[in-house]
């Protein structure tokens, strides 16, 4: 088993997140949005070097999001993570920036394992689930409310 696991969480506590043959050496990042600080935020997970490494997907130079395409994070040569932004260059096993605008910063980690053909993300105090959005709220007819709908006119006192 992989992991990178805070003290605090119990192995059998993960989220399902993906299955680990869709993680493909140095290939596509799984993507999947989470809460930290109560913003939302999307972290990854990617295969490299054998091992899973997953990080919030924002770079340290400015809070934005990395990937050049939609899980695509890694430099042409697949040896660093790279900001597509400002090109801002992290070293995959630890997420320490190694060049270009970020200084001395570092990717924020998201713990994960790899166990019986699934990946699992373990939730932190910091970093939650996003909240799934659900069906539109009803009103008391039992009718739900089309939020893009215009609103009826109030009648006259």
């Amino acid at each position: 088993m992989d992991a990178v696991l805070p003290d605090a969480v119990a192995p059998d506590a993960g989220l399902p997140l993906c299955a680990s043959h869709t993680l493909e050496e140095k290939g596509r990042a799984f993507l999947w949005d989470v809460r930290q600080y109560g913003r939302k935020e999307v972290a990854f997970v990617m295969r490299f070097e054998g091992q899973l490494r997953a990080y919030l997907n924002r770079c340290v130079h400015v809070p934005t999001q990395m990937d050049w395409q939609p899980g695509e994070f890694l430099d042409i040569e697949k040896r660093y993570i790279l900001c597509s932004l400002h090109g801002a260059a992290y070293e995959p096993h630890g997420g320490r920036c190694i060049g270009g605008p970020c200084g001395r910063g570092r990717l924020t980690p998201v713990a994960v394992a790899e166990r019986d053909g699934q990946v699992y993300w373990y939730p932190s105090r910091d970093i939650v689930p996003a909240p799934l959005a659900g069906p539109p709220a009803s009103g008391p007819d039992g009718a739900t409310a089309d939020p893009a709908a215009p609103a009826a006119p109030e009648s006259p006192p």
